[in-house]
Order: structure tokens, then sequence, then C-alpha cells
């Protein structure tokens, strides 16, 4: 019964996504234009400044800004600087998590999948990632640069999920803005006539 909600939310998205617009003559009989909400994570980091000298974007007099910055470095700081940068561009962060979902049973990746589905249902504004270790599947939640940031979420989703606890592992840069980690967008979905929301 879920596979034809699949393929309409997928048939209804890729109509967005296109700009084209359900009109009331191509609404399918038996089915209805609802809105529905989708969350979206906002970016990690400021793609803006990916790849840009920091320091070429500092006010100048020179180039008729009111303000200007003089920064006095001399040559091998400036190649020391940007051979940094270019050499940890892939740089993993060490951090916490919290790990919600953690088995090697049979029934492991379907388990995973729906504890990873009820987490994101629950939680927005938390990343969850999903992961497998042979032979273990994993959920883990949030980005967190202390394990006191990660101790707050765990204490937060305790009541939903009491066999979680803090690990330490490799993370994604935290978002920028903690408090709008996500956004949420409205878009509008066919559904059956039929079925009450």
């Amino acid at each position: 019964m879920k596979r034809p909600y699949i393929f309409i939310l997928f048939a209804s998205l890729v109509l967005l996504m296109t700009g084209k617009s359900l009109c009331a003559q191509s609404i399918p009989e038996g089915y209805v234009l609802v809105d529905s909400v989708v969350y979206r994570p906002v970016a990690a980091v400021d793609t803006t400044l990916v790849g840009t000298d920091v320091f070429l974007l500092m006010p100048s007099r020179e180039m008729g800004d009111k303000a200007g910055v003089k920064i006095t470095q001399t040559d091998m700081v400036a190649s020391a600087m940007r051979r940094q940068v270019a050499e940890n561009g892939e740089r993993t962060l060490s951090g916490y998590r919290v790990r919600i979902f953690f088995d090697n049973k049979q029934s492991a990746r379907v388990e995973s999948e729906e504890t990873l589905k009820r987490f994101e249902s629950l939680y927005h504004d938390v990343v969850a990632y999903r992961t497998y270790a042979n032979p273990y599947f994993k959920v883990t939640v949030g980005d967190f640069r202390t394990r006191s940031e990660a101790v707050k979420l765990l204490e937060r989703i305790k009541g939903s999920f009491p066999s979680a606890f803090v690990v330490k592992e490799n993370i994604e840069f935290p978002v920028v803005d903690k408090d709008n980690a996500y956004v949420a967008d409205t878009v509008k979905v066919l559904r059956p006539k039929s079925v009450s929301h």
C-alpha cells in the first residue's frame, strides 16, 4: 500500500523541480493536491568562500572601500598557509555523535532503516547517518565537537531512544547556525481522495 504513495510523491516532486505545475485538468481522477511539508538541512559550511583567498576579500582603500585592512606577511608565511589549506581539504574532524541503533541480526537492515526514518520524523533539526560496518548496521545522529554537546542531545532523545549512547567518531563539520539547522518547505503532492490526513 505504501508504494503508490512513494510513486505519487516522486511524480509530484519531479513536476515541482521541473517547474511544471499541476493544473486542475491534469490531476488524475480520484486524486487531490495537498500541501506536504519537506525538511531540508541547511549547508554545514559557507560554500561561498570555498577556494577563495580570504586575504583578498579584506577591505582596501586602493580598491575604493571606505576602510582598509593591511596585512603584512612574508611570502613564506603566505605560501605555508596556501599549502596547509591545499593539504587538508579532505581532512576529517574528530568529534561525537549519539548512537541510536547498533545491531547485527538478520532484521538489522530493516530495523536500522525504520529507526532512521523514525528519528528524522521526530527530530528534523538533527542530522542522522545510517552506516554498515560488517557485520553491524548503525544509526548515529548529530555532529558535535565536544562530548557535552552530544550529551545534551542524548538527554533530549533518551525518551524516544532509551538505548542511545554517545560515541566518538569522525564527524561532518557542524552546521553554521545551530538554531536554524533546517528549512521547512511546503510542496504540493498528489494523494488519493479516499485517504484522509
